[in-house]
């Protein structure tokens, strides 16, 4: 059975009790790498930069100020191993997530929504996005504060 290595659960632990709640949940079928969670100013700056977030401090759901976000309502996470050229990995490993979402907010193991960046509008259809963040799930209608 996958689990996560010291870093992943480091990372992880940066994040909103939902995702690590669904992540806990994932890894025990599917190997995952948890990339990012929290992302500090430097980190967002750099982000931005490298076009990797089309977002600027603070605005980002990885991003935590404190007063809107405590922990991280987003994370980047992969499958394992990890093949950046392989979309088809993402895909699937995306859709399992999702499903696993939906199912653990159905039964009341989660609070909130989760949106995948390489959906964001969640039609099922990836390759209509003019932005793709394909290890990028983020929580969606977390009150300020959480």
């Amino acid at each position: 059975m996958p689990t996560f290595s010291k870093r992943s659960a480091a990372n992880l632990a940066e994040c909103h009790p939902d995702l690590r709640a669904l992540f806990a949940e994932v890894v025990l079928t599917h190997d995952c790498t948890v990339i990012e969670g929290e992302r500090d100013k430097a980190g967002q700056d750099l982000a931005f930069a490298q076009k990797k977030s089309k977002l600027r401090w603070p605005a980002s759901n990885h991003n935590v100020d404190g007063v809107k976000r405590t922990t991280s309502w987003a994370a980047d996470v992969v499958p394992y191993p990890l093949d950046w050229g392989n979309r088809a990995s993402f895909v699937t490993f995306a859709a399992f997530v999702v499903a696993t979402a939906a199912a653990m907010k159905a039964d009341g193991r989660m609070a909130h929504a989760l949106r995948w960046g390489g959906d964001w509008d969640g039609d099922g259809d990836w390759k209509d996005e003019k932005f793709s963040d394909m290890p990028h799930f983020e929580l969606v209608g977390v009150a300020a504060g959480e």
